[in-house]
């Protein structure tokens, strides 16, 4: 190999690792919210592409003295925006190699080695989650494309059983499919669905009780009222409320109607792993398939979410390709997901598992309702907040008298800077939503971020 390429790529990583880690370094001081907008860091990167290139060094010197403003503080403990996992350090390194090694993840005759600890990762997260020892996992990008990767299992799984070959058909004059959702199901269903062909008025939503659990009672007629291939989505932690459906009584519902049952667990499915939070996910086990994002409870990079099919022959029948040149074996990773070509995304949740192991996983999501915990009690002591939840997981959603006042504060947190933490609408009230996610918040992050608030409301 030319020297000079060799040293290029030296000086570029040594760049890039001092850069990663000043950073790092800088989490526990900086503002949590970005202090640019997209307007501004279009204008520091933005012009036209200059004629003459640049040493890789000096590539990753010009990222970095730029970037800082728009960065988030997402890594850190103060993070509780959204469902967004800060990203554990052995996941961390192990994403590094991952982009060193360079290998495309499709094939396993191809990449043995990243294959191999990808399909490892998914036999001990079956094993934690108390999952079917034996079904397919696919690793893809996130939660919405799991979401999508097992409700298009679902569809070709079930369309099949009334004798529709949808390979062959296609969608066009193939029989009616139900799609029933719960009322308070998250938005990556219903985005799903649309990928699928499924329009609104296609979509069947059942009533959900105060906390947005799907009832039991409202399934049953909406499943007695009609007939043919259905699928069934429920959800494990509401990302508002955090509830999980009653599994127990709704799979055998379902399954009693001759639906597909498919489980949401975005960042819910890991309560599994603990035997203090198990409970919430009892029966859970029982459905079809099972869609989880490993970026947000296991606390891995981006991206890398999991969709996983009880029985691996339907996802082969949905996914598996052709192509002449393509090299196949009994089950490659291109037969469960919709992707060919991709990184090995799979490698940082082996590692993240392997460095936690089981006792680690457990106390990890016990921790993270711990503080969902604390953090609410906190909350309860300023004058004027109300929490809206049960905090039976890891949200905690709360108000102000008004709804005025709440978004206000909303507005106000994230200026302030001390921790982020988003906006939402409950039951026709306005509401902040907090989020535990990451492995990095400690109590003093959250004492922190309660002694911040207190001062907001009180001006």
């Amino acid at each position: 190999m030319d020297q000079s390429v060799d040293d290029d790529r030296i000086r570029g990583l040594d760049a890039a690792h001092r850069a990663a880690l000043e950073f790092l370094g800088s989490l526990d001081d900086r503002p949590v919210w970005p202090r640019a907008t997209l307007a501004e860091m279009l204008d520091a990167f933005g012009g036209p592409l200059p004629a003459e290139g640049m040493d890789p060094e000096e590539v990753i010197g010009e990222i970095v003295s730029r970037a800082d403003p728009g960065l988030v503080a997402i890594p850190g403990g103060r993070f509780f925006g959204f469902v967004i996992g800060g990203t554990h350090p052995a996941a961390l390194a192990a994403d590094w190699l991952v982009s060193a090694w360079d290998q495309n993840s499709g094939s396993a005759l191809l990449t043995p080695t990243t294959v191999a600890l990808e399909r490892i990762a998914g036999r001990w997260m079956l094993d934690i989650l108390g999952l079917p020892d034996d079904a397919s996992v696919g690793f893809v990008t996130g939660g919405q494309m799991a979401n999508f990767t097992c409700l298009a299992t679902a569809r070709n799984a079930v369309l099949a059983r009334v004798g529709w070959n949808l390979s062959e058909k296609g969608l066009h004059g193939s029989p009616q499919m139900r799609f029933v959702v719960g009322a308070d199901r998250h938005g990556s269903i219903d985005r799903a669905a649309r990928f699928l062909g499924i329009g609104r008025t296609g979509i069947t939503a059942v009533e959900s009780d105060a906390q947005g659990r799907m009832r039991p009672d409202a399934l049953d007629s909406v499943l007695a009222d009609g007939s043919g291939p259905t699928i069934v989505c429920l959800q494990a932690g509401e990302v508002h409320t955090g509830a999980f459906d009653d599994f127990a009584a709704l799979i055998p519902i379902a399954h009693r109607h001759g639906a597909w049952v498919h489980v949401d667990g975005a960042f819910g499915l890991w309560a599994a792993a603990s035997e203090s939070l198990q409970p919430l996910t009892a029966g859970m086990s029982d459905a079809d398939s099972w869609a989880t994002d490993a970026h947000k409870t296991l606390n891995v990079p981006y991206d890398c979410g999991m969709a996983i099919v009880r029985d691996p022959a339907d996802s082969i029948a949905a996914f598996r390709t052709g192509g002449d040149y393509l090299i196949y074996t009994s089950l490659d990773p291109w037969d469960v997901t919709p992707e060919l070509s991709r990184r090995a995304r799979g490698v940082p949740a082996w590692a993240a598992m392997r460095s936690l192991g089981r006792d680690g996983i457990s106390n990890l999501i016990d921790r993270l309702h711990e503080n969902a915990v604390a953090m609410a009690e906190g909350l309860t002591t300023i004058d004027g907040i109300r929490i809206l939840n049960d905090v039976d997981y890891t949200q905690v959603m709360f108000c102000l008298d008004s709804d005025e006042a709440t978004r206000r504060l909303c507005e106000a947190v994230l200026v302030e800077g001390t921790a982020a933490m988003t906006g939402a609408e409950w039951r026709g009230r306005a509401a902040l939503r907090c989020s535990m996610s990451s492995w990095a918040t400690t109590r003093d992050d959250i004492d922190r971020t309660v002694g911040a608030i207190r001062t907001l409301v009180s001006r």
